[in-house]
């Protein structure tokens, strides 16, 4: 690195410390831009393979107002992964080349989108649990410190917290409805509990990107403390929902002050990471499917742009 790119270099240090945010024509160090494009790209990318297992559902909720809810969901959920592909082509990389990684396998998604969602209490189990889990995440990202991000994830934020309370109501109906609906929400719990745990990533040392992505302001919290809030958050939501969290070991710390919880099995995690997931591969297919049957949408839009761009040179050339 040669002298001027040390001086811009702690010159950006320094100013990030002064929780300054960072906007797209700032000089930036290229291991901040690269390591901002692969967690932006991968967080919309969630956000649109996201869609795929509650989509799923939208013909075969119990009402039409249990459809038209879910709907108004998935619609959010297009538009966060716009957002933020949008800010992420602010820092240089075409929202062509995110979509052709993610496609191509090279890009990732939350693994939490590669388990089957059953039954009708699992759309309650994902707003509740994945939601509220991506809330946790995502609202110190708020104050991230690359300007572009931070503004997106304020919108995302409050329509998250909307399906994060449609989730819970669904749970909430079914915990107080026949015994039946009681332990399909049971049933939910228990298989979506553990993957939600995994969300926040794996522990502290053994995390690559976590240490140097909280020196940037890119992340506020650590991967263990935001997971350690949602368990002391959720405890008490599943007590008053009258449902059982599935750890033998949970139990509260009067020391410490918060819950102690059992071991996670990050062999599952890296598993689903790594494509062996229960749905990594129809998750992925459909994806490809969707881009591929959406092929003359582009186009024709493209054609039109072009048009109409010919239509103002024209118009120029004529006024002129």
């Amino acid at each position: 690195m040669s002298p001027v790119e040390m001086n811009l270099e702690a010159r950006f240090e320094a100013y990030v410390a002064e929780e300054k945010k960072i906007e797209p024509k700032d000089w930036m160090p290229e291991a901040y831009r690269k390591t901002l494009i692969r967690q932006i790209s991968q967080h919309a990318h969630s956000e649109i393979v996201g869609m795929l297992p509650e989509g799923n559902w939208i013909s075969r909720a119990p009402s039409l107002k249990r459809k038209a809810i879910l709907l108004a969901k998935v619609q959010d959920e297009a538009g966060h992964g716009l957002y933020l592909y949008s800010a992420a082509e602010t820092l240089g990389v075409t929202r062509e080349k995110m979509l052709d990684d993610l496609h191509a396998g090279k890009s990732k998604y939350s693994s939490i989108f590669n388990y089957p969602t059953l039954t009708w209490a699992d759309m309650g189990a994902v707003g509740w649990l994945v939601d509220g889990a991506a809330i946790m995440n995502q609202v110190p990202l708020c104050k991230c410190s690359y300007g572009p991000y931070a503004r997106a994830m304020v919108r995302v934020c409050k329509e998250e917290s909307f399906h994060q309370r449609q989730g819970f109501q669904i749970m909430h109906s079914l915990s107080q409805g026949t015994d039946d609906q009681k332990a399909m929400a049971q049933d939910a719990l228990n298989r979506w509990w553990w993957p939600s745990l995994m969300m926040f990533g794996p522990s502290d040392d053994e995390s690559p990107n976590s240490a140097q992505s909280m020196k940037w302001n890119i992340k506020r919290f650590s991967n263990d403390e935001l997971r350690q809030r949602f368990v002391d958050m959720t405890v008490p939501q599943a007590e008053l929902l009258g449902l059982t969290l599935p750890d033998p070991d949970l139990t509260w710390n009067e020391e410490r002050g918060h819950y102690d919880f059992g071991a996670i099995n990050w062999e599952e995690f890296f598993q689903v990471i790594q494509g062996n997931g229960p749905c990594n591969k129809e998750r992925l297919g459909a994806r490809v499917q969707a881009h591929e049957n959406g092929a003359w949408v582009r186009e024709a839009a493209k054609a039109h742009a072009q048009k109409q761009a010919t239509r103002r040179e024209a118009a120029k050339t004529h006024a002129a």
